[in-house]
């Protein structure tokens, strides 16, 4: 019973910008693959449609019911169950390198779907947030025993929150709070009115930032992605709000440029949006931001670390 509901929770699963991240990384057969945050494997699917070759990709990601779903679907490829940051320096330890990297840094469909995790505003549910569900810190944890000043500040640096002070009054008044409902309630009071995005929308993508530490991860996660690329190797880089991708237009910026040592030439001037037909059918498509990259060949470069064993 539990196996089909995973397998259920994978088919509801809609990967954004499927035709982009196809048209940047234009993946070709025998092309080497690292994809980390793969999720219920829906780009890696398509790209492998491509590629033909699972023992030349690697499947990361934290969540362990992802990790099983990835393992039965794609036999034959490498799956670890981690955060990207401690897989990308082990592949780097390792020596390997890749010619197509993918990073989509949104929480996917089943985890907003299921109120049991507790990233869901609409169904109620613990306040949980992790990713993976083996680490230690909550929301729950973060709610209940941080301080109102450290509460502000995470919902005013981590969710651009207009209203972090008074939000972050609430909360403490309210404690102990046990269930997403009674959050989403309280940023709910702080914003009357009607709005198209809920007005909990910021805190708990704050909240979520903070427990699954997603800024510090990525700040650090990207230039060991430039290190594990080949040269003439794609990356793509899929972020969800402005604060992931400032880090990564600097990123990127910082290694491209007209300059002799430029690492990178960015495939993407601007970042690219969801189209309104993908929009309809997928509403979370609508903040998806997507900025590309090609590593540069430059003599004496060799593909020798590439993805196979």
């Amino acid at each position: 019973m539990h196996q089909n509901k995973q397998q259920n929770t994978n088919t509801r699963h809609e990967p954004v910008l499927l035709a982009e991240v196809l048209r940047y990384l234009d993946p070709k057969a025998g092309e080497s693959y690292l994809d980390l945050t793969a999720g219920y494997g829906g780009h890696a699917r398509a790209v492998l449609e491509r590629t033909g070759d699972p023992s030349l990709t690697v499947l990361i990601d934290r969540d362990p019911n992802a990790v099983k779903v990835l393992g039965q679907a794609f036999p034959g490829a490498g799956v670890r169950q981690q955060d990207f940051l401690a897989a990308s320096r082990e592949l780097i330890a390792e020596g390997r390198q890749f010619d197509l990297i993918l990073a989509d840094l949104g929480v996917s469909s089943p985890h907003l779907n299921e109120g049991t995790r507790g990233f869901s505003i609409s169904t109620d549910g613990p306040l949980d947030m992790r990713m993976d569900q083996s680490q230690e810190l909550t929301a729950a944890t973060i709610l209940n025993t941080y301080s109102e000043a450290d509460l502000r500040a995470i919902l005013r640096t981590y969710g651009e929150e207009p209203k972090a002070g008074r939000i972050a009054q609430e909360i403490v008044q309210a404690r102990p709070l046990t269930t997403t409902g009674e959050l989403a309630a309280i940023a709910a009071r702080a914003w009357p009115g009607r709005s198209r995005v809920h007005p909990a929308t910021r805190t708990f993508q704050a909240l979520r930032i903070a427990v699954n530490d997603e800024l510090g991860q990525l700040e650090q996660g990207l230039p060991l992605w430039l290190d594990l690329l080949t040269p003439g190797g794609r990356i793509v880089v899929i972020s969800f709000h402005s604060l992931e991708d400032r880090l990564v237009k600097r990123a990127f910026n910082e290694a491209a440029g007209d300059r002799y040592d430029a690492e990178l030439l960015l495939l993407t001037k601007n970042p690219v949006s969801a189209a309104p037909s993908e929009i309809v059918f997928n509403p979370r498509a609508r903040s998806a931001k997507l900025r590309a990259a090609v590593k540069i060949k430059k003599k004496g470069n060799t593909n020798a670390n590439s993805g196979k064993r």
